[in-house]
């Protein structure tokens, strides 16, 4: 978020900045960044966050609560940007030209991964969720369906995963799995676990890309990194 925020701010120098945010939950992995984004000290920025509800609470009180004096020094209220939160009511809305579908994860708390129909092609974003039933979960196949990126957590190998059964984290194994019977093009794992180091997602690609071959299929596979780019439309 915090490099993001000052690519964004560089990128767009004059004029308003509109921005809109998709949050899959308020889990702190996925909220801590949002005082370092730099658009929100900006007077021209305007900011749309959407997302579920708080576990307990409201999201308002969730996103807000985080920058509360014990925290952090900038309380919420004294931000100069005009930021406006919304809890998902409904699961099918658009951004711009972008048609986004939401839809329940498989992680404890509330958090959802979100489907976006761009001009260019689709991305699946689920950064923590639990494949049912060793990836054939036809619920989650059929939203990913055709995709041409999924980001997907994948963060443990298969015996990792037995020890960690019910977290509401997958691996690699049931990624590649999922993505096959979808038919998704590219499959991106996510969500690295702290523990593993560049030597480790290397295997993990290495692996992932050993089964697709194993079933002669055409999937593209990835680690995801800080800084990457993908483009879609087949530029």
């Amino acid at each position: 978020m915090r490099h993001l925020g000052q690519s964004l701010v560089e990128e767009f120098r004059r004029g308003t900045l509109t921005l809109s945010l998709l949050l899959s939950h308020t889990h702190w992995d996925h909220i801590q960044g949002i005082p370092f984004f730099a658009p929100i000290y900006e007077s021209r920025c305007r900011l749309r966050i959407l997302g579920c509800e708080g576990a307990r609470q409201s999201l308002v009180a969730a996103l807000t609560g985080q920058m509360e004096s014990t925290y952090f020094p900038v309380p919420f209220s004294k931000l100069p940007s005009n930021i406006e939160i919304e809890e998902l009511e409904e699961f099918n809305f658009t951004i711009g030209q972008v048609l986004v579908r939401a839809q329940r994860a498989n992680h404890p708390g509330v958090a959802v991964g979100y489907r976006l129909f761009s001009p260019d092609g689709i991305v699946c974003f689920f950064p923590d969720t639990e494949p049912r039933l060793g990836g054939k979960d036809n619920e989650m196949i059929d939203f990913v369906r055709d995709a041409d990126v999924l980001i997907l957590d994948s963060q443990y190998d298969r015996a990792e995963y037995k020890k960690h059964t019910g977290w509401g984290h997958g691996c690699v194994d049931d990624s590649v799995a999922l993505a096959l019977q979808a038919g998704v093009k590219k499959l991106i794992l996510f969500h690295h676990d702290p523990d593993h180091d560049d030597r480790k997602i290397d295997a993990f690609v290495k692996h992932a890309r050993a089964l697709v071959k194993k079933q002669k299929a055409k999937l593209k596979v990835e680690a995801a990194r800080e800084g990457m780019t993908i483009e879609l439309g087949g530029k």
